[in-house]
């Protein structure tokens, strides 16, 4: 029996990329029926970066031989992968707000009014920066109160409803990209908060952390560690990290990092997870 690799190179006369023996354990996967992680964390958990697989500018090799056995080895629906694809418009939450609704919930700007005052589940609540890392932690972790960023997406209703869990006395802490315009996303939303202390907002992802992680799992890039225009100190101090390193890291790479710092982050809670 041919292997991926094979029969692409058969077919196209093409060289598969350098990349094909890591390719051909999430194909494995795939065809033994696994429940895959979203498309980012898939291809981290293969040592490419997050956008390897999604986008073809990104490492053009790859994508086309990724899309190429997809599409030629594998029927559509022997394909099951977590979306990312979350809207992006609304304001997205986990196990925030007290309700027998299954998670995660979408709530329109027409609700904001009436979640203003809406029974809360927790008193501590993770910002996770892109989607597919909090559709994949929710799947790990379904009991986490967990709130979506969804990138640069600072819409009214995601901001109204952030700004009334800070007055509820929710404490909010941050989880993002550690480039760029993670640090630059990161110290947006600081800047629009009203009451939350910035030790509690990067209690996780701290300058200490971030530079451990930058030491260990950077990756380097120029472009990617480049200076921005930053407001508050602390993270211009982790913005300083990434263009003295030149290394960056993303939000795929931290997965098995994340859980014990925010098991103990959620451990601190006065009331722990409000009751149903």
């Amino acid at each position: 029996m041919m292997t991926y690799q094979q029969a692409y190179e058969t077919a196209t006369g093409k060289r598969a990329p350098q990349e094909a023996a890591q390719l051909a354990k999430l194909f494995d996967r795939i065809a033994a029926g696994e429940v895959l992680p979203p498309r980012g964390q898939q291809a981290v958990d293969l040592g490419l970066t997050a956008h390897s697989l999604n986008d073809p500018q990104e490492n053009p090799a790859v994508y086309d031989y990724y899309r190429w056995v997809l599409t030629n080895c594998f029927q559509p629906e022997q394909i099951t992968e977590l979306t990312a694809k979350l809207i992006g418009r609304v304001f997205t939450c986990a196990n925030v707000f007290q309700t027998d609704l299954p998670q995660p919930l979408t709530i329109n700007p027409w609700q904001v009014t009436a979640m203003r005052d809406f029974p809360l589940r927790t008193d501590r609540a993770i910002i996770v920066e892109n989607n597919g890392v909090f559709a994949w932690l929710l799947q790990l972790h379904p009991d986490w109160p967990l709130i979506n960023q969804s990138g640069n997406d600072f819409n009214t209703t995601y901001l109204a409803l952030i700004q009334s869990l800070e007055q509820r006395h929710v404490a909010l802490t941050y989880l993002g990209d550690l480039d760029s315009r993670g640090i630059q996303m990161a110290d947006h939303l600081f800047s629009v908060l009203r009451q939350t202390p910035i030790a509690t907002f990067t209690a996780i992802q701290s300058p200490v952390n971030v530079v451990q992680w930058l030491t260990l799992k950077g990756k380097a890039n120029r472009q990617r560690t480049r200076s921005l225009a930053i407001q508050n100190s602390v993270f211009q101090k982790e913005l300083n990290s990434l263009n003295l390193l030149g290394k960056f890291v993303e939000q795929e790479q931290l997965i098995a990092t994340y859980e014990p710092l925010v098991t103990q982050w959620l451990a601190k809670s006065e009331s722990g997870p409000k009751g149903d």
